[in-house]
């Protein structure tokens, strides 16, 4: 954002004609008609932001309006939130303040501003300035626990921010999408905001995987057409049926998401060709009395089943139990006139208001009693976190993220009462969610008459009855038992001090066991034992050793131990080797301080360059990557995807940049290759000759398995690039027998 000239004639024509659709999506609405506050929010926000542009060029004041209008159009929010979405910016980048906002319009539009004003500094000390954009958006959730309609507009300004994103440079693009990615499409699902959610998930892939996004893209415009007719072929017969019912309804057809047709691809290992479910039909009726919406969607479902076969096990009725962001339907899949399985999703008016427009719909059908949904529990256990928060800003954001479940089951009390947890969840998170005193007394559970422990994992359908006992006490290892944010909470708040006293302890004992072997606590050794012990952070890491339940003497013959050199690892040595000569030059050389990372320019990967390839996720040249600049001033390379990665986009997003390769067809990284088939005499040997014969390439692993007549292996090769890996699988796909090959993971 920088500020320029005043705005030209033609500029304020286009800022007053943006402004005129937002009013006229206002008008269109049911809400009341308060347009002269909206226009006084909007004549003071064009007066505050006057001379100001955008990145892009464009005066800023769009940016305002284009938020509004995603609020009233997309959520369906009505004045008060139009006005603080048209002020949303004013406090933080003018002199205007808070109390002014107050003073001007109305307490509850300042009260929605301040919830959206960014804030520079921590409120949690040192730790919390490793990123401010963890407590940015503990601040949000403190004032949307108070007015949900905080996050909303929060998320129309992700929105504009994700559609605008290409003025912005790479590496910020990076971080933008991946704290998107991370968090906002999650919670956007969690609020019932879908259609919000699929275009958030959509341009964060789109701009951290732009060639594999356009390919997609390409081929589903090319088949365009063929999923027309099949459309047409599909639903004739069902909306001959449907006349004769004599309801009043609308059918469209729903195309699967660019990203999720790629995480298809990614997780199943096959091409675009081979996604069958990308089309699905959605049915939305009409009625005037809300107590028959259950009977009509089932006289739909008999009408379609009539026509076509449903496959037995994906029928979804989210009519009697909705999810826990509110969505209602009735979905079945069938099988098709050209033998594919078609989704038909069956929605009233409401359902379908509800489901695309989220918390604000779900408020409009309120009917006056005490609403005890899903969603009200939630803000609910929200309210619970902020009471006691983390310790610090990104302890708590990985807290929250545990509530932002994607996967819900349901879980009936003795009596029948039914509740929501996320899968996995156990009968200590079913103690908890009930009561914090039956979670702290709870000794077991009955699950279906059956007695079952804490760490019990429930099923969807499961009736548990919790059982206590006074003499019970609360154990710290509690924490690895649970699933929700709410037990979790609860067990950290009394463990307080003995975590603390655990974590100081192990944090001193791995330091002793180090200096004993001639190691130090350096970032890069942290990480490795981290990866050995299967930790994602470092004081679970202390926490575990100061309770003596890591065995360290294992990191002298796995982390420590002395390592083969093949061409690849004495590039490596020569970067990161142990002589001291090496380590001074590349420190006097490399090592910068942590988060001056230009973000403008992609970090090229050259033999130059000192750069670390992260272990959890292997890339090798080909793979869309990221930078990352560590404590020590140097680059960890990420794949784009990796889970690791997006946490530390989301966290520390300053210290992320673009990347490019320039290493390939000179240096060999280690890639590590699935293969499943039917088991044959001499199957192995076809597969190593494919391998050294026709490709030159080092065989560093060999793991396979037989059983029923069936092999799965793992071989694990070095190859200068991802096309290597690619012409290696198609030549080994060749092999009669072979019915899989995959990049997988490197084994460790």
């Amino acid at each position: 954002m920088e500020s320029q000239n005043k705005h030209t004639d033609e500029e304020n024509e286009m800022i007053e004609r943006e402004y005129q659709a937002l009013l006229d999506v206002y008008l269109h609405s049911n809400h009341r008609r308060k347009v002269e506050i909206i226009e006084k929010a909007f004549r003071f926000a064009k007066r505050a932001h006057q001379g100001v542009r955008r990145r892009s060029g464009e005066p800023y004041i769009l940016h305002p309006i284009a938020v509004a209008r995603i609020v009233a159009q997309e959520i369906g929010l009505g004045s008060t939130s139009i006005c603080a979405s048209l002020l949303h910016d004013v406090v933080e980048d003018t002199d205007y303040t808070v109390e002014d906002i107050e003073n001007l319009f109305s307490p509850k539009i300042a009260q929605i501003v301040d919830g959206l004003t960014k804030i520079s500094g921590g409120v949690f000390g040192e730790k919390a300035k490793a990123s401010a954009q963890a407590e940015n958006f503990r601040k949000l959730l403190l004032t949307m626990s108070e007015d949900i309609r905080v996050v909303l507009i929060k998320m129309a300004d992700r929105l504009h921010n994700m559609r605008t994103l290409g003025s912005m440079p790479a590496g910020k693009q990076l971080k933008i999408a991946g704290e998107t990615q991370y968090i906002y499409a999650p919670l956007a699902n969690r609020l019932g905001l879908y259609a919000i959610k699929t275009e958030l998930e959509d341009l964060s892939f789109k701009y951290e995987h732009p060639d594999s996004y356009k390919q997609i893209e390409d081929k589903l415009e090319k088949s365009k057409q063929e999923r027309n007719e099949l459309f047409s072929m599909f639903s004739k017969p069902i909306l001959e049926s449907l006349d004769k019912l004599g309801i009043k309804y609308e059918v469209h057809d729903r195309i699967k998401s660019i990203y999720s047709i790629w995480r298809k691809m990614q997780a199943k290992n096959i091409p675009f060709e081979e996604v069958f479910d990308l089309l699905a039909l959605r049915i939305i009726f009409d009625t005037e009395n809300d107590s028959e919406e259950k009977k009509i969607c089932w006289s739909i479902y008999s009408a379609i089943t009539d026509i076509y076969k449903p496959h037995p096990e994906r029928t979804r009725d989210w009519i009697s139990t909705p999810k826990a962001n509110g969505y209602e339907a009735l979905h079945l899949t069938v099988m098709g006139p050209l033998g594919q399985w078609i989704e038909v999703q069956i929605r009233s008016r409401r359902m379908d208001d509800i489901a695309e427009k989220g918390f604000a719909a779900h408020w409009k059908y309120k009917t006056g009693e005490k609403d005890d949904s899903e969603l009200e529990k939630w803000l609910q256990t929200i309210k619970e976190l902020l009471e006691n928060p983390e310790p610090n800003a990104i302890d708590f954001l990985d807290t929250f993220k545990l509530n932002l479940f994607a996967s819900e089951i349901f879980v009936f009390t003795p009596k029948g009462d039914i509740h929501t947890l996320p899968q996995g969840a156990t009968v200590l998170d079913f103690a908890f969610s009930l009561h914090t005193d039956l979670g702290l007394q709870c000794i077991g559970a009955k699950v279906n008459h059956k007695l079952e422990p804490l760490s019990h994992q429930l099923n969807s359908g499961d009736q548990v009855e919790i059982i206590t006992s006074k003499k019970q006490k609360p154990n710290a290892d509690w924490i690895n038992l649970v699933k929700t944010a709410r037990a979790r909470a609860k067990i950290r708040s009394i463990f307080k001090k003995e975590y603390k006293a655990f974590i100081k302890k192990g944090e001193h004992e791995l330091e002793h066991f180090l200096d004993g072997i001639n190691q130090t606590a350096t970032p890069e050794n942290l990480e490795k034992i981290m990866e050995h012990f299967s930790v994602t952070k470092k004081e679970e890491l202390f926490y575990r050793i100061g309770k003596g339940s890591l065995n360290l003497d294992e990191l002298i013959k796995t982390v420590f131990k002395e390592k083969s050199q093949n061409k690849w690892m004495k590039y490596w040595k020569l970067q990161f080797g142990k002589s001291n000569d090496n380590q001074q030059e590349a420190s006097a050389t490399e090592k910068q301080e942590p988060g001056k990372v230009d973000q403008k320019k992609p970090l090229k990967l050259t033999e130059d360059v000192t750069y670390r390839i992260a272990d959890c996720c292997s890339p090798i040249p080909g793979d869309d990557i990221l930078g990352f600049m560590d404590n020590d001033g140097k680059y960890v390379v990420h794949k784009r995807q990796c889970p690791v990665a997006m946490k530390l986009k989301s966290n520390f997003g300053e210290r992320i940049c673009s990347a490019v390769w320039e290493t390939h067809k000179v240096l060999s990284f280690p890639a590590t290759i699935e293969i499943k088939g039917i088991d044959e005499i001499g199957i192995l040997g076809k597969i190593i000759q494919v391998i050294s014969d026709e490709y030159a390439v080092n065989v560093s692993k060999v793991s396979i398995e037989t059983f029923d007549g069936i092999f799965e292996g793992r071989i694990t090769v070095y190859v200068h690039d991802v096309d290597d890996v690619t012409n290696l699988c198609m030549n080994i796909m060749k092999i009669n027998g072979i019915n899989s090959v995959m990049r997988v993971e490197n084994d460790k």
